[in-house]
């Protein structure tokens, strides 16, 4: 399982670096401008011209933008899930129905491993991989932050990076298990990504239209806090998103110990209704 590990998290070493670097420059660009934005004459004149129900698109912390916890719920954290999720949902699809598109993972099966000791040394290494972009983020925003009158503390600053680790986990472990029942890891990493914006729009929509919230109250979004962690984080929400991300990779993993490898290119619908004939 170790070298598993070790493995899948250099595999995903240029991904790390990439995402790092980029989300650490956006970042440190929105610390570098809070004390700009937030002292701007008239800035909250300016925000109650808008339209109501485009406000409440963005939730309550728009309303209390000046302040760190809005500054960085609104300006980051409501759109992370969205921005990373990216991440999260491709190397769980691909985590290992990608190599056996490649016609790798029959070779790799050769080999004296165990399927439980490949798939959770890969979901480590995936789960790892994870942690360190959000790591490295979140000191671009704690470095620098008292220079700029960003007046929260370390753990302050940490408390919505955990809530945002759980949501990416859950949407990398939706990613991973329908890439064993859909016929290729480019139809999971698709179908996540649209349930993942259908429900940012919906959670969005909720707020300006209550018909919605009977909905959206069941939605993972609904159970991401963002930047209104920073006070305190709600465990039950945490509990029950990393719980239900274990039990998407259970699921995977249970599949995946039944699968039939395949030699390599994309499966199909394994449906009796839409099999051929044997001639």
């Amino acid at each position: 399982m170790f070298a598993e590990f070790k493995h899948t998290v250099r595999r995903l070493r240029g991904q790390m670096i990439g995402w790092s670097v980029g989300l650490g420059l956006y970042g440190l660009m929105m610390v570098s401008l809070f004390d700009s934005i937030v002292n701007i004459e008239g800035f909250e004149e300016l925000m109650a011209s808008y339209p109501p129900e485009l406000l409440s698109f963005f939730g309550d912390s728009i309303l209390a933008i000046t302040t760190p916890k809005g500054y960085i719920d609104v300006y980051y954290f409501l759109y992370m899930p969205l921005i990373i999720g990216i991440f999260a949902i491709n190397v769980g699809a691909n985590l290992l129905v990608g190599d056996e598109e490649k016609g790798m993972l029959d070779l790799i099966m050769a080999h004296p491993v165990s399927r439980m000791a490949l798939f959770w040394g890969r979901w480590l290494g995936f789960a790892t991989a994870t942690a360190v972009i959000l790591f490295i983020s979140w000191l671009t925003w704690v470095i620098p932050s008292g220079s700029v009158g960003l007046d929260l503390t370390w753990l302050e600053i940490l408390r919505p990076f955990i809530p945002l680790y759980a949501i990416l986990l859950f949407w990398g472990g939706l990613a991973l298990l329908f890439s064993f029942f859909l016929p290729s890891a480019r139809a999971a990493s698709m179908t996540t990504a649209a349930l993942l914006v259908g429900n940012f729009l919906l959670d969005g929509l909720a707020n300006a239209n209550d018909d919605l919230k009977a909905v959206t109250e069941y939605m993972p979004l609904h159970f991401f806090q963002g930047g209104q962690a920073i006070t305190e984080i709600n465990v039950n929400w945490l509990i029950g998103l990393l719980a239900a991300a274990l039990a998407f990779s259970i699921l995977a993993w249970l599949r995946f110990q039944r699968r039939d490898i395949r030699v390599g290119g994309e499966g199909g619908w394994s449906l009796p209704l839409l099999r051929r004939p044997s001639a």
